[in-house]
């Protein structure tokens, strides 16, 4: 889930709202001078029709008791919260009717822990090992904005496990288990480095230093490893992109007059939830039975975007539109032709500028930006199949990055 839409009335309506918050903010103040949104007030004219107020809408989760449905509605900005949430659902996710969880998959260790990092923040990990046979290389996972490390991914990853591949997936800081205020992005830069810390006390592993080591990226997970790439750039040994942010679709851009509000008040008020969005689900989901899933993903972020992470989100996609030329490393670039979030010709785009000697890029017609987790099972088969077999080609010693 990326930038959202505007459509004219909501636009409106975001005018009206920064107008009011300059009310309230400016209130703070000994005087309006130490404001800057007061000129919202004379130049912003804005006639927005009066509605009732509505109740809030429930996640509309088929099949739990009441008392799990109101677990699922409380407020899930603080991590523990969201442990606690998370574990009271985790056998119904797993029991669901999806091909990733259906899949039968043994001899693979699973392991999930907390590790503080550098700046004090407990991180949430979980690794997939196989246990009977060698390992062939380690692959490292980066989730999307409206995703986590677990749901979905735990059948992703053990497909990969159970195909010779270790797999080691973190939740960024503010997003499913690990610490920090729930789809808060303060810094894009920040972020990446600490990928980089926990990716890299992995690959220290004597078992695993020696082993072809691949990032896995998915829609923003995608510029993450990117991002990551461009800043290790001898130290992977290929990466691969399903539908990677490197460029938001511009159905989803605010107009230009939006965003220049959205960057200046974000300096202001950071964590506010301003942004109206389209249903990310809808958007993403082909198949409708996978769409009504997503839900079940419980601590997965699905409120309106806060200000300073949707700046964040434009300026890392408009930087790495303008760095593909400098993506050395071996690529295998997935994209449904379809996707309406991030932009599938800037996949080429990125298969066409990128330095490296090998790449590939393959386009799955009719196919939305979920291609592991919301197409039709073959269509998910397919591209998990694909996935296996570039890393099959690319697990070689030589391959191993120096």
């Amino acid at each position: 889930m990326l930038l959202p839409y505007l459509s004219p009335f909501q636009n409106s309506r975001f005018f009206f709202k920064l107008a009011q918050l300059s009310c309230d903010f400016r209130g703070a103040f000994s005087s309006p001078s130490d404001v800057r949104l007061t000129f919202l007030e004379s130049r912003v004219r804005v006639f927005c029709p009066k509605k009732k107020k509505r109740k809030k809408l429930q996640m509309g989760l088929e099949g739990v008791s009441e008392e799990l449905q109101k677990l699922a509605d409380v407020n899930m900005d603080e991590a523990p919260v969201r442990c606690r949430v998370r574990e009271a659902f985790k056998e119904i996710q797993m029991g669901l009717d999806h091909c990733l969880f259906k899949a039968s998959h043994t001899g693979i260790k699973m392991k999930e822990e907390y590790v503080i990092n550098s700046r004090g923040l407990e991180i949430f990990s979980k690794s997939w090992i196989p246990e009977t046979t060698p390992l062939k290389a380690t692959v490292f996972f980066c989730h999307g904005y409206g995703d986590t490390c677990t749901f979905f991914f735990e059948g992703i990853a053990k497909k990969l496990a159970s195909s010779g591949y270790g797999v080691f997936a973190m939740d960024y800081p503010g997003f499913g288990l690990s610490d920090g205020l729930h789809g808060h992005i303060q810094s894009f830069d920040r972020l990446v480095d600490d990928v980089i810390e926990h990716f890299s006390k992995v690959k220290e592993n004597p078992e695993y230093k020696s082993l072809p080591s691949f990032l896995l990226g998915q829609s923003m997970g995608g510029a993450v490893a990117l991002r990551v790439h461009l800043k290790q750039p001898r130290e992977w040994s290929g990466a691969v992109l399903v539908a990677p942010m490197c460029k938001i679709a511009d159905d989803m851009v605010p107009s230009w007059l939006v965003t220049q509000f959205l960057k200046g008040v974000a300096k202001l008020l950071p964590k506010e939830k301003l942004v109206p969005q389209k249903d990310f689900a809808e958007m993403a989901f082909k198949d409708l039975k996978k769409r009504k899933m997503t839900a079940f993903n419980v601590i997965a972020y699905k409120g309106k975007p806060r200000l300073q992470t949707g700046v964040e989100l434009l300026n890392t996609s408009q930087e790495l539109e303008q760095r593909l030329e400098d993506v050395s490393m071996p690529l295998f670039i997935l994209h449904g032709e379809a996707d309406t979030i991030t932009d599938p010709s800037v996949s080429k785009a990125l298969c066409e500028r990128a330095s490296s000697s090998d790449k590939k890029l393959h386009l799955y017609k009719g196919a939305f930006h979920a291609l592991l987790e919301g197409e039709p099972d073959d269509t998910i088969f397919q591209v998990l199949d694909d996935i296996v077999g570039w890393l099959d080609e690319h697990s070689t010693s030589g391959d191993t990055p120096s």
